[in-house]
């Protein structure tokens, strides 16, 4: 079976091929543009603009897409890929809806001309089954009884510029929502204490970059942040408190002080710090309260180092034993690839192109 996955939930435009035979994985292209370096001179993504980029770049991606994966293209009626395509799937939400319906517009022009059906993808899921993009060439029936022995349930812990939540995996397409951010997602939290240091957009990779600085120096300035809600009963998040405890400690400072390397390398290391303590600290009591078997990590925050490393020394001596799993870096933010493997499980939901819809604000 070859699925063709269409992705464009924010501002990342891509497409990726995926060849699954006799249950193994073969990823034929996997193509992402970003609109990282045009939304950066905003601090943040635009929704109308990121919409323009996506019109723009889909039928780019797309020949790209399929040169990469072997395809001839061509102009005539009936290109190579016309009969070798069994399915297409598409993230229909949760996103920005502009950016959602650029993706699934584009989805149905294809799936008419090629007469297929659509599965429309549930972002978040796609997400989670990242983590099995890098089992290239190996077996992965998820519906044996090894995975759900040896995996489920599980605590996944999705974490993005858009999502923070804690959800209960029971099985594929089960799952229970324990707890979700109330306010900023720690991405976003990221991004714009990130721009209060004037550190620039996006903020994770830069804060996270400075903070592995400080590893071997001794600062003489000393920040604590607070961990908003670590200590509640329940599962949710809230991270704008976060952000405005960073604006006030920065603007106590000074012109002078504020603008040093050293405060700036101090403020990095505690944001990170807080938002990876927070984060911990509530999967790690949801493990333990639901008795699961592995701790999944997903999105974009999923790929910062600090926070795998200290996950991985947090559940190493825990007993019965924790598997974690964290996707590929290259698979942690918005792709295709992820979208065309999750779609291979709900073939049974593709549906004609009339009918496929955006759901912005889909739950899982």
């Amino acid at each position: 079976m070859i699925i063709l996955g269409i992705e464009t939930s924010c501002d990342d435009t891509s497409i990726a091929i995926l060849k699954i035979e006799n249950r193994k994985l073969k990823i034929l292209s996997n193509v992402v543009s970003s609109q990282v370096k045009l939304h950066a001179q905003y601090g943040g993504v635009y929704p109308f603009l990121a919409k323009r980029e996506h019109q723009k770049n889909l039928p780019l991606v797309f020949n790209k897409a399929l040169k990469k994966a072997g395809f001839k293209i061509s102009n005539s009626q009936s290109p190579n890929y016309k009969n070798k395509i069994d399915l297409i799937a598409v993230t229909f939400g949760p996103g920005l809806e502009p950016c959602l319906w650029q993706g699934i517009n584009f989805a149905k022009e294809l799936a008419e001309k090629l007469n297929l059906k659509i599965v429309p993808v549930n972002h978040l899921e796609a997400h989670i089954f990242a983590n099995w993009l890098s089992s290239l060439g190996k077996n992965f029936n998820f519906q044996s009884s090894i995975f759900k022995k040896n995996i489920l349930p599980a605590i996944c812990l999705i974490v993005s510029g858009g999502h923070t939540q804690l959800v209960l995996m029971k099985d594929i397409g089960k799952y229970k929502i324990l707890g979700e951010t109330r306010d900023d997602a720690a991405g976003e939290c990221l991004d714009k204490t990130a721009r209060i240091l004037g550190l620039g957009y996006p903020g994770g990779p830069i804060i996270a970059k400075k903070a592995k600085e400080v590893k071997n120096k001794k600062l003489k300035i000393e920040i604590v942040l607070p961990r908003p809600m670590i200590h509640h009963q329940n599962y949710d998040f809230s991270f704008s408190g976060l952000k405005t405890a960073v604006l006030y400690n920065f603007k106590s400072h000074s012109l002078k002080e504020r603008k040093s390397k050293e405060y700036i390398l101090a403020m990095a290391k505690e944001i990170q710090q807080a938002i990876i303590d927070v984060l911990i600290a509530k999967t790690l009591r949801a493990t333990k309260e639901y008795k699961v078997k592995s701790i999944i990590l997903g999105g974009g925050v999923s790929a910062n180092e600090e926070l795998r490393k200290q996950f991985q020394l947090k559940i190493k001596n825990l007993k019965p034993k924790i598997n974690f799993l964290a996707p590929k870096k290259e698979f942690c933010t918005d792709n295709a690839a992820m979208t065309a493997l999750t779609s291979y499980f709900h073939q049974k939901e593709a549906k004609t192109p009339k009918k496929v819809e955006v759901n912005a604000n889909l739950r899982l």
